[in-house]
């Protein structure tokens, strides 16, 4: 039965591991840089005036700089890194080209520091994970294009007949994600700086959350499906728990997400069919996104006991079970009743984070510190315990986050149904925000342990890839 493991015969003595390093050390950058941006804007929701009145430094213009920075450049970079990393050492060949996997990185840091400049300063299409004007999408596509050929043809030219799953996972989401980015932003430019798209009213709508809904599902679910596939075995050292479920659960993710965006547009313009055709396929969507959990998790048959000794491993596993968690949840929110509800609360905000905190930054996490003392010749990463203590202070942080805005999220749905006997609202919407801000302290506070652990993180991968610093080097940090 496959594996993800690397045979010794018949392996290249040298792989290009120079670009793969420079994606991992840049996901754990960008990482920070968003995480923090996002903590920022997390306080402007508590104290409005930290933004001390310069637009630029608004929660309008922060916010959307905050979301393409964790998703586009630190969970991108850490994609970028680990496809290039997966396919060599399933392939048994080097990248099928140095230059355009070097152009590649280079163009894709591009866009990201593009986008830290022209987002602050309200350069923006103003859709949801498409922010970004004309020039920059052109840029994006023509490096989504080389990311496409340095990676397929990487395949083709492959030494193993075989196909990992893992890469079938990271195929599917390079082919998805470049028609999403094409057909949507799809545009009229009339400046350098200004284009209008050649959608409008419920059409754009539609179009937007056809994008917007499988961004999520194939650049933040079935990519990163991609990295469990590969690093979860090879962290366990053990096959994948079962094979064919492998194979079953890719074809059925990826044939029923397409179809689930529509629950984003509940209760508007958009006709009945398509709402209730985007619920029952998101209801749907539950049996292969846990099937993909089980089997994930499952690989861990036979040696729990890692868990006890590998912070690593934990990283992987709790990633599995955020995963789990928001793929239960997302289902549930789009059915109708809970939809109405639970839409523009703050209940969404804490299933979106379940899902990118928990699932995509835990899974990128893992990955990473398994992956960079492989890519510097190290046996492990400079120090076990400061893995730990990253992997506790996170989890605390996440847990803060999701259920202080799942309570809030319901606590302010029900608030704004809530009516007299005469039919006037028992609320009104300032007394509902006022009731809020608890749990905005209680969501700054686990994003701001999230964070310390990044820098954790940052310290650890530092020392790991510092030459001067011995692979055996103890650290004095405490034993958790």
């Amino acid at each position: 039965m496959p594996s993800a493991y690397d045979s010794a015969a018949n392996v290249p003595a040298v792989y290009n591991d120079i670009v793969v390093r420079r994606f991992a050390i840049m996901t754990v950058i960008w990482g920070i840089v968003g995480m923090t941006v996002g903590v920022v804007i997390a306080a402007e929701l508590i104290w409005p005036d930290l933004n001390m009145g310069v637009s630029w430094l608004s929660y309008g213009r922060l916010r959307p700089l905050h979301t393409n920075a964790v998703i586009f450049a630190f969970g991108g970079s850490g994609l970028f890194a680990a496809s290039y990393y997966v396919v060599q050492r399933t392939s048994h060949v080097r990248l099928i080209s140095d230059r355009v996997a070097n152009f590649t990185f280079w163009g894709w840091q591009l866009v990201i520091v593009l986008a830290t400049i022209t987002l602050p300063l309200g350069i923006t299409q103003g859709k949801e994970y498409a922010e970004l004007e004309w020039p920059i999408d052109l840029l994006i596509t023509i490096v989504w294009v080389a990311y496409a050929y340095v990676f397929f043809g990487t395949l083709a030219i492959r030494k193993i007949k075989h196909i990992y799953v893992a890469n079938w996972f990271f195929a599917a989401y390079i082919i998805t994600v470049a028609v999403l980015h094409v057909v949507n932003n799809l545009a009229i430019p009339v400046s350098l700086t200004k284009s209008y798209p050649i959608y409008a009213g419920v059409v754009d709508a539609m179009v937007e959350w056809w994008y917007g809904h499988n961004a999520v599902g194939f650049f933040l679910t079935a990519a990163f499906l991609g990295m469990m596939y590969y690093f979860v075995p090879k962290q366990a050292g053990r096959p994948i728990y079962s094979y064919r479920l492998s194979i079953v659960h890719f074809w059925a993710l990826i044939s029923i997400y397409m179809w689930a965006g529509p629950h984003h547009l509940h209760y508007s313009t958009l006709p009945d069919w398509a709402q209730s055709l985007g619920m029952v396929f998101s209801v749907i969507l539950l049996a292969p996104s846990w099937g993909g959990m089980i089997n994930g998790i499952m690989t861990l048959s036979g040696a729990w006991d890692k868990l006890r000794t590998d912070p690593i491993l934990k990283f992987l596993i709790v990633s599995l079970s955020f995963y789990g968690m928001a793929t239960f949840e997302g289902p549930m929110m789009a059915i109708k009743t809970v939809n109405a509800l639970s839409h523009n609360t703050d209940w969404t905000i804490g299933h979106v984070h379940s899902g990118a905190l928990g699932w995509v930054a835990f899974m990128t996490i893992g990955s990473l510190y398994s992956l960079i003392p492989r890519l510097y010749g190290r046996r492990e990463m400079w120090s076990t315990r400061l893995i730990e203590w990253h992997f506790w202070i996170s989890t605390v942080g996440v847990v803060l986050y999701v259920t202080s805005m799942w309570i809030a999220g319901v606590m302010q749905g029900l608030m704004w149904r809530a009516t007299n006997p005469d039919g006037t609202l028992t609320y009104t919407f300032v007394e509902a925000l006022k009731a809020t801000y608890p749990y905005y302290m209680v969501r700054l506070t686990g994003g701001v342990l999230f964070l310390g652990g990044m820098f954790l993180m940052l310290f650890n991968v530092v020392k790991t890839v510092n030459p001067a610093e011995s692979r055996d080097t103890a650290v004095a940090v405490p034993a958790i």
